[in-house]
């Protein structure tokens, strides 16, 4: 018990020392409101985080510093000084903060979305935006995409005759919709076919709780390693080699296809394939850096559908039957 004590006041030692030092430095800084040792402003910001905030930006300006623990944080509450950060200065904001259960999931954030500003994520955008979001490839994915709505509108009908209640889950039936999509880009396969959707499906659910749980480092990143020592975050671990096994799988199964040798248009698996471990390339991605690009591929497209009140909200607005087609 005593040791325990003597540790935690050596801890409390050690941040009071880092915040006097950190105050000594002369810096031009933002307003910020007085913040208690240690927390910083994080009780200030209550059970209505955005209300908490837009007051306290009434009362400190637009651009405002706080302090969430140990992490600095800027604050914008304007239309004029959005301007300034998203266009002015945008390369000096471009990096997301470094997440640790991103980076623990992303292999130390080598993604598109979470990568640092710099020359590796303006050669990976290049990539995704030549060999997969191009108009003209845009236009080839229109045969994908007719065939996958088929299917979906199956899905909902066979589901509607099935229920006994007449509801239909549809976050289910478009999360499917959609991973079957990027499946078929991506990888050229069929995900239905290779019983690989459900999986895909709930380690993509799997990324937001993983995103959500309490990690010690976010807030005070001297503690880090409590988080090993508590066992927090244990999510992004198990999820993390779950992704990693799951694309293995993808990639080797698209190695090993029989029509790969066959003349075919090449997916996007393919155009990374073709820069993986070749240094004559001009730019040469590691194996991991391509599965972090490809986890960008089914993940950036999540969201959560209990936002989207007219996929969910039938009890409150039923729809009704109409006699002709609306005009």
């Amino acid at each position: 018990m005593l040791s325990s004590l003597l540790l935690f006041a050596l801890l409390l030692l050690l941040v009071l020392l880092g915040t006097k030092r950190a105050f000594s430095k002369k810096l031009r800084l933002p307003p910020s409101p007085p913040k208690l040792p240690l927390l910083g402003h994080l009780l200030q910001l209550g059970s209505l985080p955005h209300r908490s905030l837009s007051a306290l930006s009434k009362k400190h300006g637009p651009l405002m510093l706080l302090h969430f623990g140990r992490i600095p944080t800027l604050v914008v509450s304007s239309a004029d000084m959005a301007q300034e950060v998203m266009r002015t200065h945008d390369t000096s904001f471009a990096s997301r903060p470094d997440l640790k259960p991103v980076r623990t999931i992303l292999y130390d954030n080598h993604d598109v979305g979470f990568a640092p500003y710099g020359d590796y994520w303006r050669y990976t955008r290049k990539l995704c935006t030549i060999h997969l979001l191009s108009g003209k490839r845009v236009k080839s994915y229109r045969d994908v995409r007719q065939e996958e709505v088929g299917f979906m509108m199956q899905k909902i009908s066979r589901a509607s005759l099935s229920s006994t209640s007449g509801f239909i889950d549809m976050s289910k039936v478009i999360n499917s919709f959609v991973t079957d999509i990027v499946g078929r880009v991506v990888s050229g396969t069929s995900f239905r076919a290779a019983d690989r959707c459900q999986l895909f499906s709930r380690l993509i659910d799997d990324n937001g709780v993983a995103f959500r749980e309490l990690c010690v480092e976010e807030l005070f990143p001297s503690f880090g390693f409590l988080d090993g020592i508590l066992g927090l975050n244990p999510t992004a671990r198990k999820v993390a080699v779950e992704w990693d096994a799951a694309l293995d799988e993808m990639i080797q199964d698209h190695v090993e296809r029989p029509d790969r040798d066959e003349v075919r248009e090449r997916d996007f698996v393919d155009e990374l394939l073709a820069v993986v471990d070749k240094p004559e390339k001009e730019f040469c991605l590691t194996m991991q850096q391509m599965k972090a690009i490809l986890w960008d591929m089914f993940s950036a497209d999540e969201f959560d559908m209990t936002e989207s009140p007219g996929l969910t909200a039938r009890k409150k607005e039923p729809l009704h039957l109409v006699a002709k087609p609306l005009e």
